[in-house]
């Protein structure tokens, strides 16, 4: 009859490389499913900050809709109203309302 200290005796199967074969299998799932795209949308994000010129009009973080009617380097001023002027952080206009091409007559991304 075996005893119990000789059953205990036998070495796990996942020991060395292949224990760490599954954590590795889940890094590169998490890097393909959500590192990868977020990287891919902040780049996007930063392309469409740079390419913003005075016209454009864009939408804010905070839901403040105008259009561009001064860039500084990290400043930009939005007229929301005739003659209502609001100094926005360049990095929180989030995208285009408008086609600049067809402005106020189609809307970006539709």
């Amino acid at each position: 009859m075996v005893s119990i200290a000789h059953a205990a005796d036998v070495a796990p199967a996942g020991t060395g490389f292949g224990a760490f074969i599954p954590l590795i299998l889940i890094f590169v799932v998490f890097y393909f499913l959500l590192i990868r795209p977020q990287q891919r949308k902040a780049k996007e994000h930063q392309q469409f900050l740079e390419a913003i010129k005075v016209g454009d009009v864009v939408v804010s973080g905070g839901g403040i809709h105008g259009t561009i009617t001064g860039i500084n380097e990290g400043v930009v001023t939005l007229e929301i109203a005739d003659k209502v002027r609001v100094k926005v952080a360049r990095s929180y206009i989030l995208g285009a309302l408008y086609e600049t091409s067809n402005v106020g007559t189609k809307p970006a991304g539709g």
